[in-house]
């Protein structure tokens, strides 16, 4: 829709407050006062629907007035402009209106409407990521907490003292299913004797949830009927709001339900029943097996490092800029994407980026490094095997794109796949099926497939090692990584964030980079990229004491020194000496060649074959690689 002079405006003012803020009211709180002056409005407010009340998120010139519920329901409703005679309203997505008073330009309203929404879209996702974050690591070390708890009794205080503190409640209950008694047994129950309530297993909301397995919340208006007031007369407690929660074992049996009572400002939120159905979750593990209580915290921790990981891309070089612009377009689609670099640029960690920045961000995300996978077992470890499928398979067993299945599967070095791995992994990406080894029943998959490699495909697929059909199935979307060298002052911002999180880590203050130091940093060719420059911030976390890094604590990274000064310091036979000078030539020109082993015999002017060969011969490793050349 065309955008008429006046509004322009309003719209330049909408996209620098978005990008301004991370919490809704912020947004609104500067938007609305200025928007109501541009429109012009007499009032301006922005409620959310919080059934069964309309809560206010921010208003400009409202005074005294009502918000036109009726009005603002009608716009949700029809999902459009809403009149009176005095009101216009809109909806904005997602439970939210806005409504504006004494405006009588309905088109003017409805592309306000419409660029407010996209702006509250773009701060919620914020906020929500941002808030989930902070909602796994508050259950993270509220689990942990629950690790050191021995007795039953501790643990069922402990689980209440935290949902009260997560969700802002007045008390807590965790209620136990005692099915031979047909009884539900709430502990803790202050005002209780013995600290513990029985009631029947069909009383009240705690009924309801254990027998329907759904989570429930009344009060403030909603369902006040159905509280049990026979409970409140026991107890001698007025419950005015109720959130209530199943407690589901790990192969989905009812345990009991998880209660919080009376929540200390307004009523229970949508939010507060994801927070109590995740803390739950945790709840029931730790109830019905304490002994399983390490796995799921280790299960968490790796929740929140990957959520808190794939938000971050340290720079602001022009060629981080786009990469990060790009990653923000393609991210919520399912596009196939190639990323490119080499090693140690960060190639996974744009992966992850692009997965939490995805509506997959719920499911897993798989990493498959394809180099470390022989040709023998890579149906196996990609598709699964059932038992008896081959000589050591003695249980049944999914592969990564099961287990990756609605989230994202990430093949790392895609490009040291053989030629045979490349027929079967593009019969899947086209079917959308794997068939187990040893099975035959076909299992969809629906995962979002992102590639990597420090190769050149396209050479590749001229020089017929990497098949045509895969590079363009792969090769939707590419992103090309720069080197670490060519980035600028993203070197010192790297440097100064890997620093500050090893030195957080082990508790010791930060120290910081002396002028020379940062200088040097600047002028280092850093061949190993992000990698290399995050071990050296970790080894200055654990090897400098003082509150300065000076330029000859980068010496620990340096390498040992000249080939000159090597060959002057060797002490041996020139047999000896003849033998050491193959193994460091034969390294170095590999290095070069980024690993690539072709194109490192190639400079050698050997058959790729004949380079392991006579590495072999050298007593050096080769990874286990055969003597066929692949050229």
């Amino acid at each position: 829709m065309a955008q008429s002079a006046d509004q322009i405006p309003l719209l330049r003012l909408l996209l620098a407050s978005s990008g301004r803020h991370d919490t809704l009211k912020g947004l609104l709180d500067e938007v609305l006062p200025e928007a109501r002056e541009l429109l012009p409005a007499a009032s301006l407010v922005v409620v959310h629907s919080n059934p069964p009340k309309w809560e206010v998120q921010s208003a400009s010139g409202m005074g005294e007035r009502q918000v036109p519920a009726e009005l603002v329901a009608d716009a949700i409703d029809r999902d459009g402009v809403a009149a009176s005679a005095d009101w216009l309203a809109a909806p904005l997505g997602e439970g939210y209106a806005i409504a504006a008073r004494g405006l009588s330009d309905q088109a003017a309203f409805r592309q306000f409407a419409e660029g407010l929404a996209a702006a509250d879209r773009s701060v919620l996702g914020r906020q929500r990521r941002e808030h989930r974050i902070r909602r796994l690591e508050t259950i993270l070390e509220i689990t942990h907490a629950w690790r050191q708890t021995n007795s039953m009794e501790a643990l069922l205080k402990a689980m209440a003292e935290a949902a009260t503190e997560l969700l802002q409640g007045d008390r807590a209950s965790i209620f136990l299913w005692d099915r031979p008694k047909h009884e539900l047994v709430g502990r803790p129950a202050l005002g209780v004797k013995g600290n513990e309530l029985r009631i029947p297993d069909d009383s009240g909301i705690v009924g309801q949830v254990i027998h329907s397995g759904e989570p429930r919340r009344v009060g403030g208006g909603l369902g006040d009927e159905q509280i049990d007031r026979d409970v409140d007369r026991s107890t001698g407690y007025t419950t005015h709001s109720i959130l209530c929660v199943p407690l589901l074992a790990p192969n989905g049996r009812c345990l009991g339900a998880f209660e919080v009572l009376n929540k200390r400002q307004g009523h229970f939120t949508d939010d507060d029943e994801r927070g109590l159905i995740e803390l739950a979750a945790h709840a029931a593990v730790a109830l019905q097996n304490t002994q399983e209580f390490e796995e799921l915290l280790t299960k968490h921790q790796q929740l929140v490092a990957e959520a808190a990981q794939g938000l971050q891309l340290i720079g602001e070089s022009p060629a981080v800029e786009a990469v990060r612009s790009t990653i923000r377009r393609i991210a919520d689609t399912d596009l196939a994407i190639l990323i490119l670099g080499d090693n140690g640029t960060g190639k996974e960690v744009v992966a992850r980026s692009i997965h939490y920045l995805s509506r997959r961000r719920e499911q897993p995300f798989i990493a498959v490094n394809c180099a470390a996978i022989a040709e023998t077992l890579l149906e196996s470890e990609l598709f699964g095997h059932e038992k008896g499928a081959f000589t050591d398979a003695r249980e049944s067993r999914p592969g990564k794109f099961e287990l990756a299945s609605g989230g994202t599967l990430f093949l790392d070095e895609i490009g040291d796949m053989s030629l045979g791995g490349q027929a079967k992994l593009l019969r899947v990406l086209e079917d959308k099926t794997v068939v187990r080894v040893g099975g035959s029943t076909p299992i969809h998959t629906e995962v979002r497939i992102l590639a990597a490699t420090n190769q050149d495909l396209s050479a590749m697929v001229r020089a017929k090692r990497f098949r045509e059909d895969l590079f363009f199935r792969l090769n939707v979307v590419s992103l090309e990584l720069p080197p670490l060298r060519e980035r600028g002052e993203d070197v010192l911002r790297l440097a100064d964030h890997f620093l500050q999180t090893f030195c957080r880590s082990m508790g010791r203050k930060t120290p910081k980079f002396s002028a020379a130091a940062r200088k040097r940093l600047l002028a280092h060719n850093w061949p190993g990229n992000v990698r290399e420059l995050r071990n050296l911030a970790e080894r200055l976390a654990y090897l400098t004491t003082g509150d300065v890094v000076e330029v000859d604590d980068l010496v620990l990274i340096e390498s040992s020194g000249s080939d000159a000064d090597r060959l002057a310091e060797f002490e041996g036979s020139l047999a000896d000496a003849t033998r050491d000078f193959q193994q460091h030539y034969i390294r170095k020109t590999i290095d070069g060649s980024r690993g690539n082993m072709s194109s490192a015999a190639k400079r050698l002017g050997l058959h790729r074959s004949n380079l392991y060969r006579k590495m072999r011969q050298l007593g050096m490793a080769t990874d286990g690689a055969e003597d066929e050349g692949d050229e």
